[in-house]
């Protein structure tokens, strides 16, 4: 079969179920992102080859925007910088390149979404550990079924493809759609927000 149609019948394949196991999550996760980084908490994220492009690629939706003006919000991508990861790598071992920006970036309540098509990358799972201990809440995007990472984050969204190809694209897709629930629920936020603000200058 052609190239081209294989991977079109396995995408095909893998949206009804993907569907069923990503409503009511990105929601969810977006909506929990526009008030956490509506009044000034980060997003830290992290993946590893195609997975740390896309984590740049959300990083860049949220600190630009998506589709509509809108403030900046603070995400960072733990991958692109050269010199951090290669010092890291080099004194403390590449399973710990993510887990130390993790610990000195990461503050209480923050987010870390992992993304990884194996779900099995050492390195991720020791950035939700490092993520844990210092009470920053953790979301994996991983490929199907039942990996050490999605057990070491607080929630999975675990995307049923067997191609990894296909995972990657899963992926982008709830990164965008992510980002367009974070977009809808964030004017009430800063709704709320503001009001609250009021509220407090009023009260002898």
């Amino acid at each position: 079969m052609d190239p081209l149609d294989t991977h079109l019948r396995g995408m095909a394949a893998a949206l009804a179920p993907y569907r069923a196991v990503a409503t009511g999550r990105l929601e969810r996760w977006g909506t929990h992102l526009a008030g956490h980084l509506g009044v000034g908490g980060r997003l830290l994220v992290a993946g590893n080859g195609g997975s740390a492009a896309e984590a740049q690629h959300l990083a860049a939706e949220l600190v630009g925007r998506l589709r509509n003006e809108r403030m900046p919000l603070s995400a960072i991508a733990l991958t692109p910088d050269s010199s951090a990861v290669t010092a890291i790598s080099n004194d403390y071992g590449y399973d710990e390149v993510f887990a130390r920006q993790v610990r000195a970036h990461g503050r209480p309540g923050d987010v870390l979404l992992l993304m990884s098509t194996s779900g099995r990358s050492p390195n991720l799972v020791r950035a939700a550990e490092a993520a844990r201990e210092i009470g920053v809440r953790t979301w994996a995007l991983t490929g199907s079924g039942p990996s050490p990472l999605a057990e070491a984050c607080d929630e999975a969204l675990c995307c049923p493809a067997d191609d990894s190809q296909v995972v990657q694209e899963l992926h982008l897709i709830s990164v965008h759609v992510m980002c367009e629930y974070l977009d809808a629920a964030l004017p009430v936020v800063l709704g709320k927000a503001q009001a609250d603000r009021r509220e407090a200058v009023l009260v002898p």
